[in-house]
């Protein structure tokens, strides 16, 4: 090898660089292990331990540099969520946000059925909102000028009466992308103070899409309020409930009117809280008052008091009033209380025509945005349940606030004068300093309502004017959330709101079970190989362990020095990667089997060997390499991860195979060392085979036919078990302490979701459960983003009869949720076209290639019909069995990595007996053709059988103790690689074989 200086050299660098970036890792490790000793079990005393070190230098590199333990932990090798447990969301800036606003919220009829019609669009289109709404705006008026709309003061030198709508398109286009760069920045300025370790936030390919992926967080609800807050601050005069008290009173008549006239049916209105209207307050008689009050006082409860409930009142019995023990209204902006179920029901009600006419145009109500203080006892079961304060907000003419956030300068958080409760002091720019001066001393005595996001965070009483700019938002409930709204407040104002779309959630212990299973099939699996291919090939084996060694080491140290996420399905890329690796090694070994027994001496046989190798290896590899690729630009978080693996694991293993391998048999060549390719019950394994492949090809085209078929019919009767990536909706799964039966869970939650009866199987142990729903998955709008939050406080009601009512709702979510998930319909769709497009252009590219590496268009179609038989039967297994299996066979993001793995594996295959044929084809020009392609592919079998075999004993080892989570996706490559290893054989050949007779007899018939 005559660059084996340069090999050598390399090989050395390569291995300092990557023990270099694993000491990280190693040193973090020790700093952990001594906060662990140090704390004793207390986990409150090791997050201290590891603070006061954070700063502190725990590494000294050769003393050429000091590291903190700040450094290493940034530096070492970050676990994804599945195994260190956290949370991964995907926001969606609003878009059709953005557009309103470029707009100045334009009443324009055209522009607004547009806006609409674009939105539905979307739901099943791959085009970006801004181009959609322009054909929506064309299609409903092709003669509407886009430029009369957008022709504003803030865009009045972008866009002038004269420009065309394509025009006009390009710059809200362009604005957007700011807006959304600028909404990017803020979210990235948030996650930074909230002070995560290691967390990732990027912008994906699909415009206005973010990723955020907080590794090892336990308080989800903290993490939804802080990443979709716009940090919308508004200061808002009010009206006190006396004022309104009479329109309140009549509503009541009013709604049960409506009832009566549509059958005692609810409003079926928008969730919107702006309830204006055009006429003052009604006058009633003294004795209609009178009545009402009496009803309202026998109705009305405070603490240790019960809700009732009159159906002659339906605004009263879903909002409880706020009066006194006379059932006069309370002089505050607090006009009642109800519970987080009813609040929907009660803007509904406040949102009719005929109920709007009782109040001043200018009103709004709003919740508060915590419970409030004050204590009722529920009317069903006597506990205690919160309930939410609705507020009474007056407008400018404009429906504007006297004042926005945009005055606050800084925001810090404090604890309150009696340092139980928690607030947040700001100061104000000179502007907002003297416009607060004035709308205080305006409303001395009344109360002054801080908005945030259409959320009453505090209703104080003004007692005095306030002068100096400086004041509080008191309110929090912990300083904790003190000190998130001043994160929001000082990162600055969202251009536009972002909303979750799609999230997943770890729980810790379920990420502790996934590394220890993933390590137990890991140890497993490598012992395997390292064992067959020193039983298999003698002494030459030990050689390819030590490079399967090297390739590990290779592996986990480029992944460390490019701070990729290493995920459970990245996990299994690696010990994939185990069995494939082997795949260069078996044929360089096989190959120089065939040299010996022709009687070349042991150093011409190596050479040769590895001379004649490289072009299947080549060829195997870049096939594989291409699915690698195709993975990791259309597939995103498990799929990247494993995508990410599988591409190190490849270049990593034919750098080892093919020279570290040769390095070590020339350094023992040169010693004189005997090196046995082979045990003698080895040494001739199917070595003098002579199978009539070509000959039987149409028994196993029948075979293929028929089993194909069987599955086509399946899926088309039967169809798949979709997982939610694909269909839209929740999933959770949840481990209690004892058995379960999944019927009973199911009625359990049907209740409490209003009816929707969601899908409940066994997942892995029979006290475990995994609970998929489409309740509420579309449900998050600028009004009420707190639906996630919702969802999950019905999964803990409904599923308390089971886990018991002494398990609180914290307990449930950190000890029994163990994982959950959830796609919108719109990211449900995108993901469908990606994984389409994946499986398309991978064929694709993998058909090119072929072609141009070996000139023939029939070595392609043959690769490309192999596979296609390989992806339907899969797909056949998968419909026919998911029923049947006690694990989950869900076709999912995870499921298209899997098929696309087995793309790249099986045309590995392939291409080693296509390139024995071509090899034949130049050696022996005039041997019949039936009699070339059988002697061919005879003499791969060894080849194929070991590659198969090892890659399967893997997978093998992977699916019995890898952990239920990835059990599915090993499953398809089990079955995968299987079918792969049959069709490269009795397939692909024959293929080829045909395609040249029936070129042949074309030829013939043409010549005639």
């Amino acid at each position: 090898m005559r660059i084996k200086g340069a090999i050598l050299t390399l090989t050395i660098a390569l291995s300092l660089a990557c023990l270099y970036q694993l000491s990280f890792s190693w040193v973090t490790y020790r700093v952990e292990k001594k906060a662990r000793e140090y704390a004793n079990g207390d986990y409150t005393k090791e997050v201290h331990y590891l603070d006061s070190v954070s700063g502190k230098v725990v590494y000294n590199f050769l003393y050429l540099k000091k590291y903190t333990y700040k450094d290493t932990k940034e530096r070492m090798i970050n676990l994804g969520l599945d195994l260190k447990g956290g949370m991964n969301v995907i926001l969606e800036v609003s878009v059709v946000d953005i557009v309103r606003s470029l707009a100045n919220f334009s009443p324009d009829t055209t522009f607004n059925k547009a806006i609409v019609i674009a939105k539905e669009m979307q739901k099943n289109s791959q085009d970006d909102y801004i181009t959609l709404f322009g054909r929506a705006f064309e299609r409903i008026d092709p003669n509407a000028k886009l430029a009369v709309i957008f022709n504003t003061f803030e865009l009045k030198e972008k866009v002038n009466l004269t420009s065309t709508n394509e025009e006009v398109l390009r710059v809200i286009r362009k604005e957007a992308d700011d807006a959304i760069d600028n909404s990017f920045n803020i979210l990235s300025s948030r996650i930074d103070k909230f002070g995560v370790v290691q967390p990732v936030i990027r912008q994906l390919d699909t415009k206005g899409r973010i990723e955020v992926q907080l590794p090892g967080i336990k308080e989800q609800e903290r993490v939804r309020k802080l990443l979709q807050g716009t940090a919308n601050l508004e200061f808002y005069e009010t009206y006190e409930n006396t004022e309104i008290w009479s329109g309140l009173v009549e509503a009541n008549s009013r709604i049960r009117d409506y009832m009566a006239a549509n059958n005692n049916i609810t409003p079926d209105t928008t969730l919107a809280q702006k309830v204006a209207s055009s006429s003052s307050l009604p006058d009633t008689t003294s004795k209609s008052k009178l009545n009402l009050l009496q009803k309202i006082k026998g109705d009305s409860v405070k603490k240790g008091d019960s809700i009732q409930s009159n159906n002659d009142m339906p605004l009263f019995t879903v909002l409880q009033p706020n009066v006194n023990q006379e059932g006069q209204p309370q002089p505050t902006s607090k006009i009642g209380y109800a519970e987080t179920k009813d609040t929907a029901l009660v803007n509904r009600y406040l949102s009719l025509k005929q109920v709007r006419n009782l109040f001043p145009n200018n009103i709004r109500f709003y919740w508060s945005s915590k419970p409030s203080d004050v204590k009722f006892q529920s009317k069903t079961d006597g506990g205690e349940v919160n309930m939410f304060e609705l507020h009474a907000i007056k407008t400018n003419k404009d429906g504007r606030p006297v004042l926005t956030g945009d005055v606050v300068t800084s925001a810090s958080p404090q604890y309150g004068q009696n340092q139980s409760s928690a607030e947040v002091s700001m100061n104000m720019n000179a502007e907002g300093t003297k416009n607060w001066a004035r709308i205080t001393k305006d409303n001395i005595n009344r109360c002054i309502a801080i908005v945030m996001d259409q959320n009453v965070f505090s209703a104080p009483v003004v007692n005095t004017e306030i002068t100096g700019g400086s004041s509080s938002i008191s309110g929090m409930k912990d300083y904790a959330e003190a000190n998130d709204l001043a994160i929001v407040l000082k990162s600055g104002k969202m251009p536009a709101p972002a909303r979750i779309v799609q999230e997943e959630i770890v729980g810790p212990s379920l990420g502790q079970e996934s590394i220890n299973s993933s390590l137990i099939s890991f140890v497993i699996a490598f012992i395997l190989v390292l064992v067959y291919m020193i039983f298999y090939y003698n002494r030459a084996g030990w050689i390819a362990d030590i490079a399967l060694i090297v390739n590990v080491f290779f592996i986990v140290g480029v992944l460390a020095s490019l701070g990729a996420v290493l995920t459970l399905s990245g996990m299994a890329g690696i010990v994939l990667t185990l069995g494939m690796a082997v795949d260069a090694n078996v044929i360089i070994y096989e190959r120089i089997r065939e040299e010996l027994r022709h009687g070349k001496g042991l150093k011409l046989a190596i050479t040769d060997g590895y001379k004649h190798a490289y072009s299947a290896i080549i060829d195997g590899n870049v096939t594989t390499l291409l699915t690698g690729v195709i993975l990791f630009i259309f597939g995103s978080g498990p799929i990247q991860g494993f995508a990410t693996t599988l591409i190190i694991g490849i270049l990593t293993s034919l750098f080892s195979a093919i020279f570290i391998s040769r390095l070590v048999f020339e350094r023992l060549l040169s010693k004189n060392k005997d090196i046995p390719f082979s045990i003698p019950m080895t040494a001739n394994l199917l070595h003098n085979v002579n199978f009539d492949f070509i000959g039987k090809r149409k028994m196993f085209y029948t075979i293929s036919s028929i089993v194909i078929g069987i599955g086509l019919v399946s899926m088309f009767t039967q169809g798949f078990n979709m997982g939610v990536d694909f269909k839209g909706g929740r999933t959770y799964v949840v481990r209690f302490n004892q058995d379960v039966n999944t019927g009973d869970i199911q009625n359990q939650l049907s209740t409490v979701f209003d009816g929707e009866a969601p899908e409940v199987k066994t997942y892995g142990s029979e006290n475990q459960v995994k609970i998929t729903t489409k309740y509420m998955v579309d449900a998050v709008s600028d009004e009420n983003t707190d639906v996630d939050s919702l969802v999950e406080a019905k999964l803990y009601q409904g599923l308390k009869p089971t886990i018991g009512n002494n398990v609180t709702f914290t307990t449930f979510t950190n000890d029994y949720r163990q994982s959950s998930m959830k796609v919108g319909s719109t990211v449900s769709d995108d993901i469908k076209m990606g994984a389409l497009f994946a499986v398309l252009f991978s064929l694709i590219g993998i058909f090119l290639y072929i072609f141009i590496r070996f000139r023939d268009w029939r070595f392609g179609l043959g690769g490309i019909v192999s596979l296609t038989h390989d992806v339907l039967i899969v797909l056949g297994l998968y419909s026919i069995f998911y029923k049947i299996m006690p694990f989950s066979l869900e076709v999912d993001q995870a499921f298209i990595a899997a098929v696309l793995t087995v793309i790249g594996y099986s045309i590995n295959d392939s291409v080693i007996i296509f390139d024995r044929i071509r090899e034949w084809t130049g050696l022996y020009p005039k041997r019949d053709r039936k009699e070339l392609f059988n002697g061919a592919m005879n003499s791969t079998l060894g080849r194929t059988m070991n590659t198969s075999l090892t890659t399967l004993f893997v997978l093998l080892v992977i699916f019995i103790f890898g952990g239920e989570v990835i059990r599915g996706f090993i499953f398809a490559l089990l079955v995968g690689i299987g079918v792969g290893t049959y069709s490269s054989v009795m397939n692909a050949a024959p293929v080829v074989f045909d395609a040249m007779q029936w070129r042949d007899r074309k030829a013939k018939k043409l010549s005639k």
